[in-house]
């Protein structure tokens, strides 16, 4: 495994932090939304956020 720097690990955890986020926000504006098509969206981008966080956390197995 190579080893990574702590501004690396730093970085990433704030990518993360980040990705994190804005699942929890994207989500939760998919619940409250009505129209499906907004819900829709909101849905893809919080599946899209968590993707995003799952690829990251793969950098520090």
């Amino acid at each position: 495994m190579t080893q990574i720097s702590e501004l690396d690990l730093q970085n990433l955890r704030h990518l993360i932090g980040g990705c994190d986020t804005n699942h929890c926000k994207m989500q939760s504006y998919a619940e409250s939304a009505t129209d499906p098509q907004v819900k829709q969206f909101f849905q893809k981008s919080a599946d899209s956020a968590m993707t995003m966080k799952q690829q990251l956390m793969q950098f520090l197995q």
